[in-house]
């Protein structure tokens, strides 16, 4: 038998809340509504995941926007039979109708009701309060799926005033911005520019809203994901927009609506390869330490920094990007218990 003094911990568990909050998610959030490209974006999933040895984004199943009118129910349906024959590795959501919509209780009723144990998370768009959380989790409890995380898009001036209290809600994993409806909801005092790929990292309004927006979610541990940029042919705008958002405002997840928009997003998100190897290094030597403080290239780290460093490491790995042999073995999936 092994000696289990020599059984060292898993570095996530000496550096406490590491591999929680921020970087608990895959760094993309793909939405599809419409049946085919619902299907296709699944399958993408699968072969990007194959491809990179991990699951690299979320599929988002739309109702929202994916539902023609009249046919709600329908819809629901279909995405709750899409969630229950998905691979059992993966990451399938869906967004359902908002709380004060016709169709929501229905939605969640036959989508988590349904589903529940298949999802990943549920998306509820336009959440104004803490009592719009607490309605869509009474309804995804009702429905009995009581341990569903919750996602809440936040779309207007009074939602990014009370961002922090919705981030503080223990269901909430992610908030997300509606960029289009925030602007729309000044009346047209933000010009539309304000929707652009330029005019969103400039307009102060659009600005302070996403620093709001991520900031709350930082404050409590949650998971900050940067809006939709419409402009889905222009790839080289989107990896600056994503980089804009990952780097300068502290997302650290965005929205994808056309499968081209991923990869450059994975890429944004990702950490450089420099980073990389320097994190590992790092780590490494604070493992060997038993997490001791250490000196790399004329700096002292103590687990402050070797948080910041596995991080680094946790963010690598879920984009996809190789990582050095000698950390790579902590990302490795435990064994199965032998009974």
């Amino acid at each position: 038998m092994a000696d289990l003094h020599l059984v060292k911990p898993h570095p996530a568990q000496i550096l406490l809340g590491a591999q929680a909050g921020a970087f608990a998610l895959p760094v993309c959030d793909h939405y599809s509504g419409v049946e085919a490209r619902m299907r296709k974006s699944l399958q993408l999933q699968a072969d990007m995941g194959a491809e990179f040895g991990a699951c690299v984004f979320d599929v988002t199943l739309d109702c929202e926007d994916g539902a023609p009118v009249g046919g709600e129910a329908e819809h629901a349906a279909l995405v709750t039979g899409l969630a229950l024959d998905a691979a059992p590795e993966a990451r399938v959501a869906v967004r359902v109708h908002p709380v004060d919509h016709a169709s929501f209780e229905a939605d969640v009723a036959t989508i988590a009701g349904q589903a529940g144990r298949r999802l990943c998370h549920l998306m509820v768009p336009k959440v104004e309060s803490v009592e719009d959380v607490c309605r869509a989790v009474a309804a995804m409890d009702a429905a009995g799926a009581t341990d569903l995380p919750l996602h809440v898009l936040i779309e207007s001036p009074a939602a990014v005033h009370r961002a922090f209290d919705i981030a503080a809600h223990p269901r909430v994993q992610s908030l997300s911005f509606g960029l289009m409806d925030f602007v729309s909801a000044h009346g047209g005092a933000i010009p539309a520019e304000g929707m652009g790929l330029a005019g969103q990292f400039a307009h102060p309004l659009v600005l302070r809203a996403k620093m709001e927006i991520a900031s709350a979610c930082h404050a409590f541990g949650k998971v900050p994901s940067h809006n939709v940029v419409t402009e889905f042919k222009d790839s080289a705008a989107l990896l600056t927009a994503a980089r804009k958002a990952a780097n300068e405002l502290g997302y650290t997840r965005m929205w994808s609506i056309h499968p081209d928009q991923i990869r450059p997003i994975l890429s944004a998100f990702a950490p450089s390869e420099t980073a990389v190897h320097t994190a590992a290094e790092i780590v490494e030597r604070a493992a060997a330490a038993d997490w001791a403080p250490v000196s790399f290239e004329g700096r002292l780290h103590d687990r402050a920094s070797y948080r910041f460093y596995w991080q680094v490491l946790e963010r690598a790995h879920q984009t996809g990007r190789t990582l050095p042999a000698a950390v790579a073995h902590w990302f490795v999936p435990a064994a199965p218990a032998a009974h």
